[in-house]
């Protein structure tokens, strides 16, 4: 069960951030749910649509958008702020290219003034770091990408 204090500095953490939803459960199964409220502006402009343009038969079609990246990634299991070291000024836990074994701590996450290790979950290698030292991350929000 969460305290009402607990609460307050979630609501707090929601409102503070670019989050829209916050979804946390503890270790005892308790689980809260806010969400911020939409209130958007509406404001009456023109719609302008344009006719695709085809190219033509002599030409070859474009190719077709990126394929669809089916890489593996480590995500947050928490929302908070990313830290890639222990410490500022330390060297990070994981690079690009660097072989890591289950278990292995890749970063921290610190919410709610705790920090959080996050450990590698199966022997992997780092293919590319996502994300920055100090941003803040969301609930599922892929970290690393892995091979």
């Amino acid at each position: 069960m969460y305290n009402i204090d607990e609460i307050k500095e979630f609501i707090k953490l929601l409102e503070d951030s670019s989050l829209s939803v916050l979804e946390l459960e503890n270790e005892n199964g308790s689980r809260i749910y806010l969400e911020k409220s939409q209130q958007t502006a509406s404001v009456a402009a023109p719609v302008v649509t344009a006719a695709p343009v085809q190219a033509p038969a002599s030409e070859p079609a474009p190719a077709a958008a990126a394929p669809v990246d089916d890489a593996k990634t480590i995500n947050a299991p928490i929302v908070g702020v990313f830290y890639a070291a222990s410490a500022p000024g330390k060297e990070p836990y994981v690079s690009a290219g660097k072989r890591v074994s289950k278990g292995d701590t890749v970063c921290i996450i610190e919410a709610m003034k705790c920090m959080n290790e996050i450990q590698a979950e199966e022997n992997c290698e780092i293919v590319e770091v996502l994300v920055n030292d100090g941003e803040l991350v969301e609930f599922g929000q892929p970290l690393f990408k892995i091979r």
